[in-house]
């Protein structure tokens, strides 16, 4: 079985009914013996970064639902890390966080895209032992993080693809509609 680890991914069971990670694909972008932080790839609000933000650069830049935890915060993750000073690595080419008010300067000279990044509102966290405690349970698949999931993938399709990325038991998978229905 895959190990979690930073930089590695959490694909929800196909039953599970917690609205907050019901499909969910989920990045881990810290794991330590304290507990794990990650951000849900797949959940969109509905709303640009300028919305929450109000001294933000006008930025095409939707804001997704990160989880449960922190809703008062945001966080990013971003393809810029080389130009965005104390972001974070998470796997080659992926970065969490950063200066802030660098990124809002970067941003302004048009040298971060909307598709280099992705906003967060409030993020996914586990306790020490926890996650593995989940992953035992059966509620989370462990999985390998593609870049493409960030920066190529529609959210909406997501899911289905972290889930046929894993092989042919899981793509079978992988075709349930959701919402399911029974006949």
């Amino acid at each position: 079985m895959l190990e979690i680890s930073k930089g590695g991914i959490l694909i929800a069971e196909p039953f599970m009914v917690d609205p907050h990670f019901k499909r969910a694909v989920i990045l881990i972008c810290e794991h330590e013996q304290e507990g794990s932080v990650g951000f849900i790839l797949n959940k969109g609000l509905n709303m640009q970064v300028q919305e929450l933000l109000p001294d933000f650069p006008e930025f095409k830049a939707p804001v997704y639902y990160g989880g449960p935890v922190g809703t008062d915060t945001i966080h990013y993750v971003h393809t810029v890390g080389h130009i965005l000073d104390e972001s974070m690595p998470v796997v080659p080419g992926l970065f969490w966080g950063g200066d802030f008010e660098k990124l809002k300067f970067l941003i302004r000279s048009e040298l971060v895209r909307p598709s280099d990044i992705r906003f967060f509102l409030g993020y996914s966290g586990w306790s020490d032992g926890q996650i593995n405690e989940e992953i035992d349970f059966g509620s989370w698949l462990p999985g390998e993080m593609d870049a493409n999931y960030l920066v190529k993938n529609r959210p909406t399709n997501l899911w289905k693809s972290a889930m046929e990325h894993k092989g042919k038991n899981y793509s079978v998978i992988a075709q349930i509609k959701d919402p399911l229905s029974w006949n």
